[in-house]
C-alpha cells in the first residue's frame, strides 16, 4: 500500500510546526534556507523548500509524503529544493496522484528551465497564489506582498488556530491583514545592511518585524530568514522593542507546538 495513503488512515495526532530553514540569500554551515513543516493530525504542508532543506524534510518524512507545498515565491533561497523533491517523486517510487502546489507563476518558470525536456505538472498539480483554497484542515489564504519578484503571504487557519507567514517583503500595510490575530506569526527578519535606505523597500528588519506582528494582534512571532553572519539574539532583542508577545528565532529542527493559546 502507498506510504501515503497508510499513513493516512492511521494519523497521528500531533500539532506542530518544523523549522527546516531559517537564513536567507544562502545558508550559514549546518543550516538551511527558508523552510517549515506544518503537521496538523496527520496533515503535512510544507511551506518554502530552499537551499539544503529537502533532507531536513526527508527526515521527518522519509518517503517524502507531504500532503500539500506552499512556495511564496521563486527565489532559489525558497524554492530550489522543490525541485529535488520532484526528482524523487518522478524517478523514485511510484505514487498514485500528483502532490498540491500551491505557488506564485514564477515557480514553475524558474524551476522548469532546470530541466526543460521534463514537466513538473507530472508530479504537482498547481494552483496559482495570490487565491483563496481548501488545503486539508485549512483554509489557505494568499495575499501578494511587496518584493523584487511577486512574493505571496500565506495564511493557514482553522476553526481554532492561525498561522501566517511573510515569505520575503517590504513593509506594507498588508503585513497587519494577513497576520491578524495569528497563534503564530513567522515573520522574515533579514536585516541586510544599508536595507533602511532602500528607495523601494523589499525585506524587512527584525525591528520592523515586531512592529508589523503588533499591529497584526500577533501572539507569538517567529522571526526567519536571517541573513548570514546577522547574530539572532540581537535580531530577537530588536523585535522585542517593538512586539510585546513572545519572540522566537527560526533555528533549524526547532519544533513548536501549535494550538489556541
Amino acid at each position: 500500500m502507498d506510504g501515503l495513503i497508510a499513513r493516512n488512515l492511521h494519523p497521528v495526532l500531533m500539532r506542530q510546526i518544523t523549522v527546516l530553514g531559517s537564513c536567507g540569500a544562502y545558508p550559514e554551515p549546518g543550516r538551511a534556507c527558508s523552510g517549515f513543516l506544518v503537521e496538523w493530525d496527520g496533515f503535512r504542508v510544507v511551506l518554502d523548500l530552499g537551499y539544503a532543506t529537502l533532507p531536513r524534510l526527508l527526515a521527518h518524512c522519509p518517503d517524502g509524503a507531504v500532503d500539500a507545498i506552499v512556495i511564496t515565491h521563486e527565489h532559489p533561497d525558497h524554492c530550489i529544493d522543490l525541485h529535488g523533491l520532484f526528482r524523487m517523486h518522478l524517478y523514485g517510487e511510484k505514487r498514485d496522484r500528483t502532490l498540491p502546489l500551491y505557488c506564485t507563476p514564477g515557480v514553475l518558470d524558474r524551476l522548469g528551465a532546470l530541466e526543460p525536456e521534463v514537466d513538473l505538472r507530472t508530479v504537482f498539480t498547481v494552483h496559482e497564489l495570490p487565491g483563496t483554497y481548501r488545503v486539508g484542515p485549512f483554509e489557505l489564504s494568499a495575499l501578494l506582498l511587496p518584493h523584487y519578484v511577486p512574493n505571496a503571504g500565506v495564511r493557514l487557519q482553522t476553526d481554532e488556530f492561525a498561522l501566517a507567514y511573510t515569505g520575503d517583503t517590504g513593509p506594507d500595510p498588508l503585513l497587519a491583514e494577513l497576520g491578524r490575530n495569528t497563534d503564530l506569526y513567522i515573520v522574515e527578519a533579514t536585516d541586510r545592511a544599508g536595507e533602511r535606505q532602500q528607495q523601494h523597500r523589499n525585506l524587512l528588519t527584525a525591528e520592523e518585524a515586531g512592529y508589523w506582528a503588533a499591529q497584526a494582534g500577533a501572539r507569538r512571532l517567529m522571526l526567519t530568514h536571517f541573513w548570514p553572519g546577522n547574530n539572532r539574539e540581537t535580531a530577537a532583542a530588536a523585535a522585542r522593542s517593538t512586539f510585546d508577545g513572545e519572540v522566537l528565532t527560526a533555528d533549524e529542527d526547532l519544533v513548536v507546538r501549535l494550538g489556541p493559546s
